[in-house]
C-alpha cells in the first residue's frame, strides 16, 4: 500500500514535468503565488495567521494518515475537507470582506480617479484644521480619536455612529471632543476632507498583541490601522501626547507641525512633493495674509480713534 502510494506520487510528478507548458504554466504559478502572498500579508495584519498554522497542521496530519493507510482517520479527514470552502468562509468572513473592499476601492493614480471626487485643497484644509485642533487639545489635555479614511471602507464603524457630513474645521473638531459634549466619546471619521460621522465605536480584539503600554484610545487607533489603511490621530487625555497610527505602527510624542507633515505624506501620497508643498504654502500664505489684514485693521482703527480724539479736542477749543 505504502509503496504503491509513493509510486503514484512519483508518476504524477513525472507527468507534470513532461507536460509542462513554459508560458501558460509559469504564468499560472506566478498568479497563484501572488494571490497566496496577498492573502498571507492580509492575514498577518489581522493576526489570523495562527488559524492558518492550525489548518496546515491538520493538512499534514491528513497526509500522514493517508500515506500510512489509517482508514477511519482518513474517512474523518475526508469529510472535513469536503466542506473546506464553507469552513474558510466561516473562519475568515471578516478578512474576506475587507480584502474585497480593498480591491473594489482602489484608486487610479494621476489626474483621473474613477471612484473619488475629493479635492486636494479640501484635504489640506482638513489636515490643517485637525493639526490645529490636536495642538490645542494637547495643551488642554483633551482626549481625541480622529480617523482619516483612505481606500478601505469603514462602514463597519460608521453605520452605528452619529452622521455629521460637515466640512472639517478647527471649531468643529474642538466642539466634538469637548469633554462635556455628547459626541466626545468614540472616534471621528474624516473622508475626503469632510467629517463623515462622530461617536464611532471601534470593536477591539482581546487577543491582539500590542507591545506599547497604551490606553483604550491608542489600542482602538492601532486596531483600525491593523484592519485598514486608515491614518489615525490620537491625543492623550492623561499626558496630552499626540500620536499617529498607520499600518499597525504607533508613532508617539509628535508636535502639531510634525503631525501636519506626516498627514500630508500619507493622505496626499498620490501627489508630487512640489504639489503638496505648493498647496500647504498657499494655505500658510492665506492664513498669514488674514492675520496681517487683521493687524492692519487694528492699527487703522487705532489711528482713526486718535484722529477722532484730536478733532474733538480742537472743536472743544473753538467752542471755548
Amino acid at each position: 500500500m505504502f509503496t504503491e502510494t509513493i509510486q503514484t506520487i512519483f508518476s504524477q510528478i513525472k507527468d507534470v514535468i513532461l507536460n509542462y507548458d513554459i508560458f501558460a504554466d509559469t504564468l499560472d504559478i506566478l498568479f497563484v503565488a501572488f494571490i497566496v502572498y496577498g492573502l498571507i500579508m492580509q492575514l498577518r495584519k489581522t493576526q489570523s495567521i495562527q488559524v492558518i498554522k492550525g489548518i496546515i497542521l491538520i493538512v499534514i496530519a491528513f497526509a500522514i494518515v493517508s500515506v500510512i493507510g489509517m482508514e477511519t482517520s482518513s474517512y474523518m479527514f475526508s469529510k472535513l475537507f469536503r466542506d473546506i470552502i464553507v469552513i474558510f468562509v466561516v473562519l475568515f468572513s471578516a478578512e474576506l470582506r475587507q480584502a474585497l473592499e480593498n480591491v473594489g476601492k482602489r484608486r487610479f493614480s494621476g489626474k483621473f480617479s474613477l471612484f473619488s471626487s475629493n479635492s486636494d485643497e479640501e484635504l489640506v484644509d482638513s489636515i490643517n484644521a485637525v493639526c490645529r485642533a490636536c495642538g490645542a487639545m494637547s495643551r488642554s489635555r483633551v482626549g481625541s480619536l480622529i480617523v482619516f479614511q483612505r481606500n478601505t471602507l469603514l462602514g463597519n464603524i460608521t453605520k452605528q455612529a452619529v452622521p455629521i457630513n460637515a466640512v472639517t474645521t478647527y471649531e468643529m473638531i474642538c466642539s466634538i471632543f469637548y469633554p462635556k459634549a455628547p459626541l466626545h466619546d468614540g472616534a471621528v471619521v474624516i473622508k475626503d476632507g469632510k467629517i463623515v460621522a462622530a461617536r464611532c465605536v471601534i470593536p477591539m480584539k482581546n487577543d491582539r498583541e500590542i507591545t506599547e503600554n497604551v490606553g483604550t484610545r491608542h489600542r482602538a487607533a492601532l486596531e483600525v490601522s491593523f484592519n485598514s489603511d486608515a491614518v489615525v490621530v490620537v491625543t492623550s487625555e492623561e499626558t496630552g501626547m499626540i500620536s499617529l497610527a498607520v499600518d499597525g505602527q504607533l508613532k508617539r510624542g509628535m508636535s502639531d507641525s510634525e503631525l501636519r507633515e506626516l498627514l500630508g505624506h500619507y493622505l496626499l501620497a498620490d501627489n508630487t512633493k512640489q504639489t503638496k508643498k505648493s498647496l500647504f504654502s498657499k494655505k500658510k500664505d492665506k492664513e498669514q495674509a488674514t492675520v496681517q489684514n487683521a493687524e492692519e485693521a487694528a492699527e487703522n482703527g487705532g489711528q482713526q480713534d486718535t484722529t477722532d480724539v484730536n478733532t474733538s479736542e480742537s472743536e472743544g477749543n473753538i467752542n471755548e
